[in-house]
């Protein structure tokens, strides 16, 4: 178990807890068009209630940079939770000061009460302590259940957790738990995937996964550049020639730590990047000065898969190749099924997370067969990074507010 405070372990009858939530949702128009993460938030919610708390959501939505925006007020959220809820959902219009004071004060044990956008007001943002401290006037308890959240140190994130007894919720732990077992504490032998556009995007997670994991695959345009790393010729592909040095010192660091590197060892050209070209499948040793490496070939693959078949946890961020553009998904399907079989067929723990590794999952049909997925985007990447994230580490922190 992680050493995070837990709200399993906090007193929280009658109590006026503080939530931070996710609820950045997709939407239209005025209209909720995706509720998964209002679900998400549920079960946190739920025991909230059961327990008798009065319960204070706080929650961001777009980017309104202090500044009250009125196509991002976060009141078009209460109907679609209150019908998950099964119940009333009150809402506030401000955020902080009297009228958010009142609104909690009307609250009865087991109600629900969203606070409008916290980056309405600029001290979300600034972490002003003024503006942590007023929070801090509405609650009793603090519980952060959005690890989406977690790598931003604001007032509603960090500051305000410094002020009251300060908790995990259950997403947050389920998101926390997840992560350490697959990185932090993994069975091994651990394997790590990892795609994408460009190694400058990910320069901090290669050089911290090569120190974790036991073999990491790169693929996608990153792998371009490895590649020409090492004196192969990649064409017209997409490749960041002007990190070629990080990228061997990547790979010594990797060689020292004792971490196996799987490249790409035939690929999928085209001369362009459009839907269903003409395509050409060939060793990666025989890319033409004109030609794009678009997608792994199925010799890779097969290399990929066997490799898989050794380990006992997975690591997934990026696409093996252009996914979103056919024929060139192949390589990354063909793998995300493979992986879904052998976490049914041999118990392999497989843990996903980047915009861009969901969707390609979903694509796949496979994100249910996952052990666990990320929908945490910048947190994710930054914990694969090694970094400490603001929103976790105040739940760790002694200075936390005893209850």
């Amino acid at each position: 178990m992680t050493m995070i405070r837990r709200i399993q372990d906090a007193d929280i009858a009658g109590k006026r807890v503080l939530v931070r939530v996710d609820f950045n949702v997709p939407m239209k128009d005025g209209v909720v068009t995706d509720d998964t993460r209002l679900q998400s938030a549920l079960p946190t919610i739920e025991f909230l209630r059961d327990a008798g708390a009065k319960v204070i959501l706080l929650a961001h939505f777009g980017r309104p940079k202090g500044s009250r925006v009125t196509g991002l007020s976060l009141e078009p959220v209460c109907q679609p939770l209150a019908d998950l809820i099964g119940d009333a959902v009150d809402f506030c219009t401000d955020t902080v000061g009297r009228e958010a004071y009142d609104a909690v004060a009307a609250l009865e044990p087991g109600g629900v009460l969203l606070l409008e956008n916290t980056r309405f007001d600029a001290g979300e943002e600034a972490n002003d302590p003024a503006f942590a401290a007023a929070l801090a006037e509405l609650g009793d308890l603090y519980v952060n259940d959005a690890f989406s959240a977690a790598h931003r140190a604001h007032g509603s994130t960090e500051g305000v957790a410094h002020l009251l007894p300060a908790y995990a919720g259950l997403a947050m732990q389920r998101e926390i738990d997840h992560l350490v077992a697959a990185l932090d504490k993994p069975q091994r032998p651990l394997i790590a995937l990892v795609g994408g556009a460009k190694v400058s995007s990910k320069i901090d997670l290669l050089k911290n996964l090569v120190k974790k994991v036991d073999i990491l695959f790169v693929g996608g345009g990153m792998a371009n550049t490895l590649l020409h790393a090492q004196g192969v010729k990649v064409g017209a592909s997409l490749c960041e020639a002007d990190l070629a040095d990080t990228a061997r010192l990547i790979l010594v660091a990797a060689e020292e730590a004792g971490c196996r590197i799987i490249l790409p060892s035939d690929v999928v050209l085209a001369k362009e990047f459009k839907a269903n070209p003409q395509t050409r499948l060939t060793s990666i040793h025989d890319v033409g000065a004109d030609e794009m490496i678009l997608d792994c070939g199925p010799g890779t693959v097969v290399a990929l898969n066997q490799a898989i078949e050794t380990c006992k946890t997975l690591i997934w961020n990026g696409p093996l190749g252009a996914f979103e553009t056919p024929p060139f998904d192949a390589a990354t399907m063909a793998v995300a099924e493979h992986v879904a079989r052998a976490v049914r067929e041999s118990g392999l723990v497989a843990v996903g997370g980047g915009g861009d590794t969901v969707a390609a999952l979903n694509q796949a049909g496979v994100a249910d067969d996952f052990t666990f997925i990320s929908t945490a985007g910048g947190a994710f990447l930054e914990w694969m990074e090694g970094k400490a994230l603001p929103g976790v580490e105040v739940l760790m922190q002694r200075d936390s507010v005893d209850a």
